[in-house]
C-alpha cells in the first residue's frame, strides 16, 4: 500500500513538473513576442468617405437626370436639370424691366440737369427743385432695383441645373425625372473621392504613442493578383480625438464594450478604386519612427 502511495506520489510531482515547464515555455514565448512587436501597433478600422446630398435651389419639375447609381461625376458635370420654361421667361422680363427703369431714370436725370440750375435764379421755385431731385434719386433705385431683379432671375435659370460639387460616385438615386421637387429637396448623393480615411480606436495605454502625422501602413484583406499580397496603402495620423469613449457597440466582447479608447482618423494618401465605404482595414503603426 505504501508503494502505491509513494509510486502516485512520484507521478503527481512529475506531472506538476510538466506543466510547470510548459506555462514557463509559454510565458516566454509571449514575453519574447511581445517584445518583438513592442515597437509597432496593430489597429483595426474601417473606411470612411464623405458624402454630400446635392439639389436644386429653386423648386419645379425634374426633366434629366443623367446618371445612375455606381455612376461616377466630375466637378462640374450637369447631372440633373429642371423645367427652365418659366425661369427664362422671368429672366426676359428682368431684363425688360431693366431698360424700362433706365429710360425713366435717364429721362428724370436729363430733366434735373436741365432745369436745376434754374432754381438758382429763382425761376423755378423751391419745390419743383425738389420735386425734380426726388424724381431723379427714385427712379435711380427703381432702376437698380430693377438690376438686382435681373441677378436674381439669372441665378434662378441657373439653378435648374445640378453641378457635381466635385469628383465622385453615385451612391443614390433619389428621384426621377418627371417628379415635382421643392428648394433643397435632395436629388443625388454622392460619395467624394478624396479625402478618405480608416476610422480607428486606440486604447489610453497606446495613446501616448501615436502623434499627429504619424506615417502608418493600411492593409486591407484584399490579395491583390498581381503581387500575391495584401492591397497596401500608405497613410497619417490626421486625427486624435481629445476625449475618450466608450469602444463601440459594433465589438460583440462585452468586456472589449466596456474599455475606454480614442477615435482616430488614419489619411489615405495613395487613392484608388479598389477602396470602399466601410472596407475593414488593418493598420500597422511603426511606434519608432
Amino acid at each position: 500500500m505504501k508503494k502505491e502511495v509513494v509510486l502516485f506520489q512520484n507521478i503527481n510531482v512529475k506531472i506538476a513538473c510538466a506543466v510547470t515547464a510548459t506555462l514557463i515555455i509559454l510565458v516566454y514565448c509571449l514575453v519574447s513576442q511581445y517584445k518583438e512587436n513592442s515597437s509597432e501597433l496593430t489597429l483595426y478600422g474601417n473606411v470612411e468617405i464623405r458624402q454630400v446630398t446635392v439639389g436644386f435651389q429653386v423648386p419645379g419639375k425634374i426633366v434629366s437626370m443623367s446618371k445612375e447609381e455606381g455612376d461616377t461625376v466630375s466637378k462640374g458635370e450637369v447631372i440633373a436639370t429642371l423645367d427652365d420654361t418659366d425661369y427664362k421667361n422671368s429672366l426676359e422680363k428682368a431684363k425688360a424691366d431693366v431698360k424700362k427703369a433706365e429710360a425713366i431714370s435717364r429721362e428724370a436725370n436729363l430733366k434735373y440737369e436741365r432745369n436745376g440750375p434754374l432754381c438758382l435764379n429763382n425761376v423755378l421755385a423751391k419745390q419743383d427743385y425738389d420735386t425734380l431731385l426726388s424724381n431723379r434719386d427714385r427712379t435711380k433705385a427703381d432702376y437698380l432695383a430693377a438690376v438686382a431683379a435681373e441677378n436674381l432671375a439669372k441665378n434662378q435659370l441657373e439653378y435648374t441645373e445640378i453641378h457635381a460639387p466635385d469628383d465622385g460616385i453615385i451612391t443614390t438615386r433619389i428621384q426621377e425625372p418627371g417628379s415635382i421637387v421643392v428648394a433643397g429637396q435632395g436629388i443625388y448623393t454622392i460619395c467624394k473621392n478624396r479625402p478618405m480615411w480608416v476610422r480607428a480606436y486606440v486604447s489610453e495605454p497606446n495613446l501616448g504613442n501615436i502623434k499627429y502625422g504619424m506615417k502608418v501602413k493600411v492593409l486591407t484583406d484584399t490579395v491583390d493578383p498581381k503581387t500575391n499580397k495584401l492591397r497596401a496603402y500608405e497613410g497619417q495620423i490626421g486625427y486624435i480625438s481629445p476625449v475618450a469613449e466608450f469602444t463601440p457597440k459594433t465589438v460583440q466582447s462585452t468586456e472589449q464594450r466596456a474599455n475606454l479608447v480614442y477615435r482616430i482618423r488614419v489619411y489615405i494618401d495613395n487613392i484608388d478604386e479598389f477602396l470602399r465605404q466601410g472596407m475593414p482595414t488593418t493598420i500597422k503603426i511603426d511606434l519608432k519612427s
